[in-house]
């Protein structure tokens, strides 16, 4: 018998030498795991060598009672037998493991239905091919009108195992390495695949027996007809609701007044809820129709595998979106208490400047009407400043698409807003200069008017004809202002209106100023203090010009005051028979003299 195991190593070692021999060094290194299967094979080999050999030495020592040296020899080569199944199991296990780690199980499958999974090649047949094979003699099974489960049976072939269909055709064979990649004996695994095959068959074909393919179809119907029946309840639902807003919309909506302006009336409320009622609407048909749709899918065998991608097209987002809001609650937080910092720090700063502009809080050389620009200069930094701390806590803000977009709508808007910027520049030093304030009677280039808007891009002019004239900031400080209104505040003496007259030589120029300062007196606007006074302002070849000069404290009335101030002068001059030499013209009298 040892003489007999002795032959089998040698011609297992020549078997595999030779076929190592046989393929390049290179080819060898890339092919290790069909190497591992291989030694495997040969191992299983062994162990039956071992397990026959082992038979016979039990028969041998049993025979041998009564031989001493007999009985240890072969008690000697039973222990020999035993280490050597020892060391070999622990190498099967070792190679087992390296197998697995890359090893890829290919599916045999009925109907889309995995059925089990092949992992180890038998002869020249890899891992997918039989995957590959058994699906297709199974499918041939099912599609048989005449199979009878019966006629499945297995059959032991030479140390293998072969499930066949009417002990002629072989749908699967199981070799030494499939119960050893699984740890099972061979004949065990064989029944084992033998029960699924025969499960399968048996439920698919009665799954889609003409009788069960009637009851689905009348289940879909009967799932359409509630789906019908539920969007014809919302629409009836939705459609009173709509009904009911409509006609109680001055009852129950109130809108939202800012004292006695209505900035949000009844009927702008009643429209934005139809409108929301609206889309709710459609979103809730939307969702339960396509909720529906994997039920539907659900009871046809043809469609059930794309019950679970319908519904993971919505879970899936849902999902990802909870894990990634529950991932950025730490940073929200951080948001939060840097918007809630700043927030309160600008409330602060925004009462100590409102008490600066009130008069409250005083500083030299910081006037009352900066406070406001100032404040709203300072916002801007720190909301800018806020912003700069938080956006390294925004979702996605250290993604490359982010930060590209972010560049691009910075490049965009400093190409864009040249003019914008200069605008917003010359705003701020018009502020700071204090030219005019709002509701001072100005006169910016050739625009005249009072001063209704300022802002930090333009300032707004309505002139006395009530026209509205916007004038870029940039203009405005590139222009030449005239303020009419300045030296009429406060305690100053006012702005002085003139106007010239042209009189004769013929008329004393004391009387002539009593004349004109008794007009200008009567005139309404006119302050008595200061006092008007006249100026000549130049002696002509028919005349002498004569401007009177009077104060007043209301700027934005100009037009009237130099009307009623022309009126009067034409009334004081008439009742003192003195004659206007202006415009310049001559009088024939007495019969063609002058």
């Amino acid at each position: 018998m040892f003489l007999i195991r002795m032959l089998f190593l040698f011609f297992g070692f020549l078997y595999i030498s030779s076929s190592c021999i046989a393929q390049q060094p290179k080819a060898i290194l890339q092919d290790s795991a069909k190497i591992n299967e291989a030694l495997l094979l040969r191992e299983q080999q062994q162990k039956r060598i071992d397990s026959l050999v082992k038979v016979q030495l039990q028969r041998e020592l049993a025979g041998a009672t009564g031989n001493v040296q007999k009985t240890r020899e072969l008690e000697a080569k039973l222990r020999t037998i035993a280490v050597s199944d020892s060391l070999r199991h622990i190498a099967q296990i070792e190679k087992l493991n390296k197998l697995k780690k890359n090893a890829r199980g290919y599916p045999v499958v009925l109907n889309r239905d995995t059925l089990f999974n092949i992992f180890t090649r038998t002869g020249s047949f890899n891992a997918r091919d039989r995957a590959r094979a058994i699906s297709i003699k199974i499918t041939k099974l099912y599609e048989d009108p005449f199979f009878k489960p019966d006629s499945l049976s297995v059959v032991e072939n030479e140390g293998s195992f072969d499930l066949i269909y009417n002990n002629t055709e072989v749908i699967v064979s199981i070799g030494n390495l499939d119960g050893l990649w699984f740890g099972k004996e061979n004949i065990q695994l064989a029944n084992e695949y033998l029960s699924i095959i025969k499960k399968h068959i048996i439920e698919e074909r009665s799954a889609h027996s003409l009788t069960n393919l009637l009851k689905r179809i009348g289940l879909a119907a009967l799932i359409i007809l509630l789906l019908g029946i539920v969007i014809y309840a919302l629409n009836r639902i939705f459609r009173g609701v709509a009904g009911f807003i409509s006609t109680n919309k001055e009852k129950y909506l109130n809108g939202l007044r800012l004292k006695k302006i209505k900035i949000i009336t009844p009927d702008h409320l009643a429209t934005a809820l139809l409108k929301l009622s609206t889309i709710v609407k459609i979103l809730l048909i939307v969702l339960i129709f396509y909720l529906s749709l994997p039920l539907l899918f659900s009871i046809f065998p043809e469609t059930e595998a794309l019950t679970g991608k319908m519904l993971n097209l919505i879970l899936d987002p849902l999902r990802s979106a909870g894990k990634a809001t529950l991932a950025y609650l730490p940073d929200l937080f951080k948001v939060i208490v840097i918007y809630l910092i700043f927030r309160y720090l600008l409330k602060g700063i925004r009462y100590f400047f409102y008490e600066i502009k009130l008069g409250n809080i005083q500083f030299k050389g910081f006037h009352a009407e900066w406070a406001i620009p100032t404040f709203n200069i300072l916002r801007f930094i720190l909301y800018a400043f806020m912003l700069v701390i938080i956006f390294p806590f925004l979702p996605g803000s250290s993604s490359p698409a982010f930060q590209g977009v972010s560049v691009f709508l910075g490049i965009l808007i400093s190409l864009g807003s040249s003019s914008a910027i200069g605008n917003i520049v010359a705003g701020l030093v018009i502020t700071y200069m204090r030219p005019f304030r709002v509701g001072d009677r100005v006169k910016i280039g050739d625009v005249v008017g009072d001063v209704v808007e300022k802002s930090m891009l333009v300032t707004r002019i309505k002139t006395i004809k009530n026209e509205d004239i916007t004038v870029p900031n940039s203009m405005v400080l590139s222009s030449s202002t005239v303020n009419y209104s300045s030296h009429t505040k406060n305690e100053k003496q006012g702005l002085i209106v003139h106007y010239i007259v042209t009189l004769g030589y013929d008329v004393p120029w004391q009387h002539v100023y009593d004349l004109l300062i008794e007009a200008a007196l009567k005139t309404e606007f006119v302050i008595q203090d200061p006092k008007p006074f006249v100026l000549q302002i130049g002696l002509e070849d028919f005349n002498i010009s004569y401007q009177i000069n009077a104060y007043t404290k209301e700027a934005n009335k100009q037009a009237l005051i130099y009307s009623k101030l022309l009126e009067n002068i034409q009334d004081v001059l008439g009742k003192a028979g003195i004659e206007i030499m202006s415009p310049n013209y001559h009088v024939v009298r007495d019969g063609g003299k002058e």
